[in-house]
């Protein structure tokens, strides 16, 4: 089964995020990390159902695996992107 999930930046919508069910909460967080938009904190939170501290801990484990994170702050909320993936 696979769900999509529709957020809104700035006013545009997002592309839709599939996440599909039975999919490792990381697997869910890279899917959501490889989009143009990339994500909040509070969308990791809230489609892994970990704490932010946590999320914060997984977004630290993927930079020391080689992926490329860049933050942006929008209207004050900063959000995640993997730009690229060290080799």
């Amino acid at each position: 089964m696979i769900r999509t999930k529709q957020a809104s930046l700035l006013g545009h919508d997002k592309a839709a995020v599939p996440i599909v069910q039975g999919q490792s909460k990381i697997a869910t967080v890279l899917d959501q990390l490889q989009t143009d938009y990339g994500a909040t904190l509070d969308e990791l939170v809230a489609a892994t159902g970990w704490q932010p501290h946590t999320a914060r801990a997984a977004l630290s484990g993927l930079k020391k695996k080689g992926h490329r994170l860049e933050r942006e702050k929008v209207d004050g909320i900063s959000r995640y992107r993997i730009t690229k993936v060290s080799g």
